[in-house]
């Protein structure tokens, strides 16, 4: 008999059932695992999640993101100075899905090859882990680490974006599973002013394709901007905005504090845009 942990299973749900069971868009924010310490960021999880968080990413830092902007590379190597690894992230994903979030991690490829494909998606079965975004992935190789990561009932996550050709998007809906993350513009993630207003016309090339449930990140950083996004989209994603509210708190508290204010606001905001 196998002498792995056992808690969860009768409660674990997939990603696509948790989309399917909500009538608005699912609000996730994200957080960078270890930032600004292991202790601070299980604060800030179980702050994401008392303030009405859905669905809850956590980034693992790595040293080279390619796809991170300035806000999140410069919390990633902070994490990283205070010596978090991937299984400290994998440790504080536990943790919060013993209090009831629902988790999903951002990996770089890199990372989940150092640690062995196998090893690392049953760590995240583990720990409670829905899926793994990887912004590094191709469609073209994702394959065998999705065959790998199905074994173990967590979803690879895809990322589309709107410079996508049709014949491109057709094939990462092909190929996703859980949800298609699709990034509202082109660059790095970062708060913006504003959205880019191809946005629908991007999520409606993709859904020409897929029924899975379409999230949007890179860029969501305000209440009004997460209510727009959640009239047409599944999942609104925020990322930088939260992570500059910690960096610029000054104190953990006060970061806190910021952080619940500004989630209950996007929450109420996202859930009427969405019923209505």
């Amino acid at each position: 008999m196998s002498d792995q942990p056992k808690t969860r299973e009768t409660k674990r749900v997939s990603l696509l059932e948790l989309f399917k069971a909500s009538d608005w868009a699912l609000l996730m924010p994200y957080a960078v695992g270890g930032y600004p310490d292991k202790e601070s960021c299980s604060r800030i999880l179980k702050a994401y999640q008392e303030s009405g968080a859905d669905l809850i990413e956590i980034g693992i830092p790595f040293s080279d993101p390619l796809a991170d902007g300035p806000v999140i590379q410069a919390a990633s190597t902070i994490a990283l100075g205070a010596g978090i690894t991937p299984q400290g992230v994998l440790d504080l994903a536990r943790e919060a899905t013993a209090g009831g979030a629902h988790i999903v991690l951002l990996s770089y490829l890199n990372t989940i090859l150092a640690y062995g494909p196998e090893s690392f998606f049953a760590a995240c079965r583990e720990s409670g882990v829905l899926g793994v975004v990887i912004p590094d992935l191709p469609v073209e190789e994702a394959a065998e680490l999705q065959i790998t990561a199905r074994s173990f009932s967590v979803d690879v996550i895809l990322l589309a974006a709107p410079t996508s050709t049709d014949a491109r998007l057709a094939r990462i809906a092909a190929a996703a599973s859980g949800f298609v993350y699709c990034v509202s513009t082109t660059g790095v993630t970062g708060a913006r002013k504003s959205l880019g207003a191809g946005v629908p016309g991007f999520l409606a090339r993709i859904g020409e394709h897929t029924d899975l449930p379409l999230a949007v990140g890179f860029g969501v950083s305000t209440p009004d901007q997460a209510a727009e996004v959640a009239a047409y989209a599944d999942g609104v994603i925020i990322g930088s905005a939260l992570v500059d509210l910690i960096a610029k708190g000054g104190d953990l508290g006060s970061g806190l504090e910021s952080i619940r204010q500004f989630l209950t606001e996007t929450k109420a905001a996202v859930d009427a845009a969405k019923r209505g």
